[in-house]
Parts: C-alpha cells; structure tokens; sequence
C-alpha cells in the first residue's frame, strides 16, 4: 500500500497532528473534515450554516483539486452539525455544490460542538481517475 500526502496552500492548514489529504495506491482520497476556516487567516467565515457550508466546500475543493481530482468524484461525504435544525440550509448549498448524478453517498450526524465553534463540518472520501 502507498500512501502520499495531499496538502494545498488554498486550503486551510491543519489545527492539530493530521493531513489535509491522504491518498492511497493513487487510487481513493480521504480528506480530513473541513470547516469553514479561511485558508489565508485561519478565522471561521461566515455567521449563517449557508455561509459556513460554502467555504467549507471551497476547502474541499481545493484540495480536491490539488489532489487532481474534483468534487464529481467524491463517492462518500460525512457532514457534521452542531444543530441539526440548521439540516436544511446545509442541504440547499450541499444540493447546489454536490450537482452532478447520482450523488455520493452520505452520513449527516449532529454533534455537541465542533472546532472552533464551526457549525458545520464536512469529510468527503474520492477517487482518483
């Protein structure tokens, strides 16, 4: 098994002992959960779930991207939520980001708290093609 680190300047650098990215036998990518943090400052970006789950899906992409993939190969996502009254603003930018037929598979759980008080938090796993 071989395994590469995935690490992009236009995602937010990791806040703790992980990658951003890891890719195994150049074939599946596992990308560490995402929250809405602004790669340039580190800050949390917006107020609302819409807001928080845009740039989270920024995050993704970019080191989708970096990776050489794209978010039409995610295969598995897991999205957490502090407050699972905020599921549907969630889903309304999820549905617009995740567009393409058939979608991924999904976990969606609520969670007591996130890192830095984030409301939303979002691991996807991708293939390399």
């Amino acid at each position: 098994m071989s395994l590469r680190v995935i690490y992009t300047r236009t995602a937010p650098t990791p806040i703790g002992p992980y990658s951003q990215a890891v890719l195994v036998d150049t074939k599946f990518l596992y990308l560490a959960g995402q929250i809405p943090l602004d790669p340039a400052t580190g800050t949390i970006v917006g107020t609302t779930i819409q807001e928080q789950t845009e740039q989270v899906f920024n995050n993704i992409e970019a080191i989708l991207a970096a990776a050489g993939t794209s978010i039409e190969k995610v295969v598995k996502t897991t999205v957490f939520l502090t407050d699972l009254e905020n599921f549907t603003g969630m889903n309304e930018v999820y549905e617009k980001r995740m567009k393409y037929a058939p979608p991924p598979a999904r976990t969606t759980v609520e969670v007591s708290r996130l890192p830095k008080n984030s409301l939303v938090e979002i691991e996807v796993i991708a293939v390399i093609e």
